[in-house]
């Protein structure tokens, strides 16, 4: 019981705001510097929801809730984007796939005179999913992975995400 109330403190510093998504045992964790959303996570329904206090925090929320509602919503959402000059090359391009749609990893790459490897890696990290929409980028054949993971809890996210955009037929 101790570690679980520990676990929950950890989590609860970490993220000014904890939300729901549309989807079971999913909700999101939204960090922050200062005003600036520094990183969004994917976390379990276990967690209990922190609501956001502040206006940019309400603001933030309002549009997660917009694209809940409406894949194609557009976000206009500062970010605390930090990274290599690679990965913020990669982050923008993520930016730029529209809703409802996908690019292989290999085509991706190939934009930007890269490795698919390297795009994934990019991927990988990506303190954003959803806002820098990284669920977009698929394998060749099949889904790929999704925050660092090719298969469980992680990759339903990432199908969830598609199917809500309508970029994913049942998969």
């Amino acid at each position: 019981m101790v570690a679980l109330y520990i676990l929950e403190n950890q989590i609860q510093n970490k993220f000014a705001v904890v939300m729901e998504t549309p989807w079971s045992g999913i909700r999101l964790g939204l960090g922050f510097n200062s005003k600036l959303l520094s990183n969004v996570e994917f976390l379990s329904v276990g967690v209990a929801t922190h609501q956001a206090l502040t206006k940019p925090q309400q603001q933030i929320v309002a549009q997660l809730n917009c694209y809940f509602g409406n894949p194609y919503h557009q976000f206009d959402i500062v970010l605390d984007l930090r990274g290599t000059a690679f990965q913020l090359r990669v982050w923008n391009a993520l930016r730029l796939i529209p809703a409802g749609t996908t690019l292989s990893y290999g085509e991706l790459a190939e934009r930007l005179g890269s490795s698919a490897r390297a795009v994934g890696n990019a991927c990988r990290v990506n303190k954003f999913p959803v806002l820098v929409p990284c669920h977009r980028v698929v394998a060749k054949s099949g889904l790929g992975g999704f925050m660092g993971q090719r298969n469980g809890h992680e990759l339903s996210i990432k199908r969830c995400l598609l199917q809500h955009e309508q970029a994913l037929d049942g998969a």
